[in-house]
């Protein structure tokens, strides 16, 4: 598979097989995306990974949290902007309608939507899960650096006939997982990343999302 394939095959997926993956092949991920581009050669990033009983006893302590306290934000980064404009907020809109019409949810049956949401909490069923922080003094560069790194790994996985999904979701558990993993109080938790066999049979899987063309956010200037 060359890397323009890669990069068309990656998507957000959200069902997987129960199937392990092999701590090998997690390692050999990890090892190849380390090249990944790093301003200064800083390599920002810090990356951990629960598998096996792990990540089940991570997935019972958020869900114990949540349980205590379902309405609870953790958050303590904004993942999109408090009052999104357009056509930014159309984008976000659409995407997440078309999961939901794939999923058979509709609009206003609430409970299944958060009862979907959930799933975020236990991977969508991949027996991997990937957590990435930063030190909190590190400003924007080295954000985009940790984001290179991220996708790296994600284009690795499907190289590998695996499967991701980042989760930023896992912010508003912010401080749960952030102590369950033992991070430092300079660490900044950003998101987690779903890794495992995609599963084939799911609707959700077919989900592509739509891209602009070029000319709406490219100037090309020749002379």
């Amino acid at each position: 598979m060359n890397v323009a394939d890669a990069v068309k095959a990656r998507i957000s997926t959200r069902a997987f097989l129960d199937k392990p993956v092999a701590e090998e092949t997690v390692r050999e991920i990890i090892d190849v995306a380390r090249y990944a581009p790093s301003g200064g050669n800083l390599q920002p990033w810090k990356v951990h990974v629960v598998m096996g009983r792990a990540r089940e006893r991570l997935v019972e302590t958020v869900k114990k949290a949540i349980a205590d306290n379902p309405f609870a934000d953790e958050s303590e980064i904004a993942v999109y902007p408090p009052k999104l404009w357009e056509p930014y907020r159309t984008r976000r809109f659409e995407v997440g309608e078309a999961m939901y019409a794939l999923l058979g949810i509709p609009r206003d049956d609430k409970p299944a939507r958060l009862r979907w949401l959930a799933r975020n909490f236990e991977f969508f069923g991949a027996p991997v899960g990937l957590f990435f922080s930063l030190d909190r003094r590190f400003d924007k560069g080295q954000w985009a650096h940790l984001g290179m790194f991220m996708q790296t790994i994600a284009l690795l996985a499907v190289a590998c006939g695996l499967a991701t999904c980042m989760q930023e979701a896992w912010q508003t558990r912010a401080k749960t997982v952030s102590a369950f993993l033992g991070l430092s109080p300079e660490d900044q938790l950003y998101c987690g990343m779903a890794l495992g066999h995609p599963d084939p049979e799911a609707p959700v899987n077919s989900m592509r999302s739509s891209r602009a063309p070029l000319d709406e956010f490219v100037t090309l200037l020749t002379e």
